[in-house]
């Protein structure tokens, strides 16, 4: 088939790339500010998985244990709540015209459009739906016998080549496969090297140093969206 008689689908990685902002970082120092956590220890902890993250050394699930635990400790509702709140205060002044207006562009051009992040869904979803997507390949958390979560990842998390795997899990939920679809993906960063390198259009977005060498080394297209550094 050739790819122009494809469906397509666009990829978007969300922290750096559709946001100027690490929103799970974010989330973090949010609930820091309103008091969940300890202000020295939590920003010392907090800090040091971010650098592991950038590095491509996080061990996610320490992580998502570690990233968790003021929410579980506080429960469905009182996390909601929050939750809104940080979409108002947070995540409302980071939404960028430009991130939206391309996210509109695929969805206009008949492109099916999925967010596949490495950050969980309790801090995602409520983000895709502000970019108007339902499709969400997030880190799923598990959940325990009262509907709560409980501090562990269920399933593949979809950081580094999970993200793949993902992908391969919803494409072969829906009977197709990578060589069915058209694929473009947007990342920012290193850690997506293996879906970059799956996708048939591989666009290097706001890109750090070393996914920016690459990309120029190999022709992708790199898009500068917005500085993200500032």
């Amino acid at each position: 088939m050739r790819e122009k008689d494809k469906p397509r689908l666009a990829l978007f990685d969300l922290d750096h790339t559709l946001l100027p902002i690490d929103s799970d970082y974010a989330w973090g120092v949010f609930t820091q500010d309103i008091g969940w956590t300890d202000p020295v220890r939590f920003k010392e902890k907090n800090d040091a998985f971010y650098a592991h993250y950038k590095a491509g050394t996080l061990d996610i699930h320490d992580y998502v244990r570690f990233a968790t635990e003021a929410v579980r400790l506080r429960g469905a509702q009182v996390a909601a709540q929050a939750h809104e709140r940080f979409m108002r205060e947070v995540i409302a002044p980071a939404l960028r015209e430009e991130a939206l207006a391309l996210v509109r562009s695929h969805q206009q051009a008949g492109d099916q459009v999925l967010i596949v992040t490495a950050t969980n869904d309790f801090v995602t979803r409520p983000i895709a739906r502000a970019f108007g997507v339902d499709e969400l390949i997030a880190v799923e958390l598990a959940k325990g016998a009262d509907g709560w979560i409980t501090g562990e990842i269920a399933g593949t998390p979809s950081a580094r080549e999970g993200k793949v795997l993902r992908m391969e899990q919803w494409l072969a939920a829906r009977g197709l496969s990578w060589d069915g679809v058209a694929t473009t993906f947007y990342s920012d960063s290193i850690n997506d090297l293996a879906l970059l390198e799956k996708a048939d259009h591989p666009v290097a977005t706001n890109p750090d140093e070393r996914l920016r060498a690459i990309a120029q080394e190999r022709g992708w297209r790199i898009l500068d969206l917005f500085d993200t550094k500032a």
